[in-house]
């Protein structure tokens, strides 16, 4: 069997940083539900994929969704929890196309999210999905 080549391995550190940097500024961030704030970082949010960077209060609830696409999740600081479990920085938490879960904090978190299509709300028929951000009434 043939050796891969070498490769520069890639600077997941260096993605963190600009993430945390960013999470300190005030500006640009979105309510996405009570207590939980999103700052989108790529794409417009209506179709396709997108970046955002989450930030949980403590006791911040996300009700339960369904994934039209996968949803990728690196925590970066506090920790996440859904059915499954709870995620503590550092965890990176894939979830596949067509699964559905409800997300809380029980103490704050802040995490980095790549979505590949927009997520939509399961038992909230008020709220339209909207790149992420919910629209109607709360």
């Amino acid at each position: 069997m043939k050796a891969l080549p070498r490769t520069r391995r890639p600077r997941l550190t260096r993605v963190v940083a600009t993430a945390l940097t960013l999470a300190t500024r005030n500006t640009g961030w979105k309510p996405l539900r009570d207590g939980v704030e999103l700052l989108r970082l790529t794409g417009d949010g209506t179709e396709g994929p997108s970046v955002a960077l989450l930030r949980y209060a403590p006791g911040a609830r996300v009700p339960e969704h369904r994934h039209p696409g996968f949803e990728v999740i690196y925590v970066l600081a506090g920790a996440q929890s859904d059915e499954r479990g709870t995620y503590s920085a550092g965890t990176l938490v894939v979830n596949r196309a067509g699964g559905s879960h409800r997300v809380w904090s029980d103490g704050g978190c802040l995490v980095l999210i790549v979505w590949e299509r927009p997520i939509e709300f399961v038992r909230d028929p008020s709220l339209k999905k909207i790149g992420n951000i919910a629209r109607g009434k709360p």
